[in-house]
């Protein structure tokens, strides 16, 4: 089977990190497109060996994007098209019927209960999200709610697959090294409480909760927030007015892989942390949480589909707590209080999460995509 992935951007964020994943258990056979942002991921695809186009798509409306992908879909003789994120959801589906492909999946990777990869879930959006998705024959849900919220919306049944995302559980694991070498690039002192946040930079993820709650506990905790986007500048200023900008560490984005013995990659950084916190009310699936839980860190969190899902018995390591600073300025003063042992296994919860057993679903809706008709054409 000749497969084509289709995705918005190729940055490092969680759905770009999913796809380098997958593609590394996925047989050979499959090539990508990006519409946009041909960034890090992009490059650590070509270095597994992925054939990577950058489709140079110029803004939402470039009416140049949808003819030139329909052309290489069908110039690339694919089998089947799979999309990832809104915007590659929209042309990817619709290149990939101009061109004759019928076998088209997508997956759901950021629909929350108001917004979908940031932005506000309209009636517009809404309305355009669900034209799309008629042209296609399957959508992946990467967790059993996103999945609920698409049969509410509309969506039949048998068009959707709930298939949770994986982590390669062995390359999160608690690293001695890693965490004093992170420690020292990055300013961190080696005897100071880390708390991690991971995730984009926006509005949504609410970090500004956790600077706020710095601002009440001891002097030796740090914020380590690993990621970019727009709220960078805001996140700073408030950590300004709040006296504790000297406490808190911008990382930037970073790779799950990182080439090089010395590299300060995601793994080597959660390392480095003693617990992680993911303010954000509104998520699809929780990737941060579940690769922290794959490091051993306790988490804080306000919610987390991929914990919540699982039964009570295997969700230790994880406290569910509401979005407000104070709770987690409580919650993190007992954990700098407790200060757990190095020695950090991962959780069970991690281990429901293993990136094989992803991949083997994925192939299996291909399968399914591949012989079934579509009821609505």
């Amino acid at each position: 089977m000749k497969v084509l992935h289709v995705i918005t951007g190729l940055g490092a964020g969680g759905a770009e990190q999913q796809l380098r994943l997958l593609l590394r258990h996925f047989p050979p056979g499959h090539d990508v497109v990006t519409l946009t942002n041909p960034g890090q991921v992009a490059e650590g695809l070509v270095r597994d060996g992925v054939r990577v186009t950058d489709l140079g798509m110029a803004g939402n409306r470039d009416g140049r994007a949808l003819p030139r992908l329909a052309r290489i879909v069908r110039g690339g003789r694919y089998d089947l098209v799979h999309t990832h994120l809104y915007r590659a959801c929209l042309y990817g589906r619709v290149a990939a019927r101009l061109a004759g492909v019928r076998a088209v999946v997508a997956t759901e990777h950021s629909l929350g209960d108001a917004q979908i990869e940031g932005r506000p879930l309209t009636r517009g959006v809404r309305a355009l999200y669900l034209a799309g998705e008629r042209l296609g024959r399957a959508t992946i849900a990467v967790s059993p709610a996103v999945a609920e919220r698409l049969r509410g919306w509309g969506v039949a049944a048998h068009r959707v697959h709930t298939v949770p995302n994986g982590v390669d559980v062995a390359r999160f694991a608690f690293d001695e090294a890693a965490r004093a070498r992170a420690r020292k690039a990055l300013g961190l002192p080696a005897d100071a409480f880390v708390v991690g946040g991971v995730g984009r930079l926006v509005p949504g993820k609410r970090f500004d909760v956790l600077v706020t709650a710095l601002r009440d506990l001891p002097a030796d905790v740090r914020l380590l927030l690993v990621g970019t986007g727009p709220e960078e500048a805001a996140l700073r200023r408030a950590a300004q007015q709040a006296h504790v900008l000297d406490r808190v560490v911008f990382a930037g984005e970073r790779p799950h892989t990182a080439e090089g013995a010395h590299a300060v990659d995601l793994p080597a950084l959660l390392s480095a942390m003693d617990a992680l916190a993911s303010p954000s009310a509104d998520e699809a699936f929780g990737l941060a949480v579940v690769e922290a839980l794959a490091a051993g860190l306790p988490v804080l969190y306000v919610a987390c589909p991929a914990v919540d899902d699982l039964p009570a018995d295997l969700t230790g390591g994880a406290v569910r707590i509401p979005c407000q600073a104070a709770p987690f300025a409580r919650e993190i003063r007992e954990l700098s209080t407790a200060r757990q042992a190095r020695d950090r296994p991962p959780s069970r919860a991690a281990l429901q999460y293993d990136i094989a057993r992803s991949a083997a679903r994925h192939l299996e809706v291909y399968a399914a995509a591949m012989g079934a008709p579509n009821p609505q054409e």
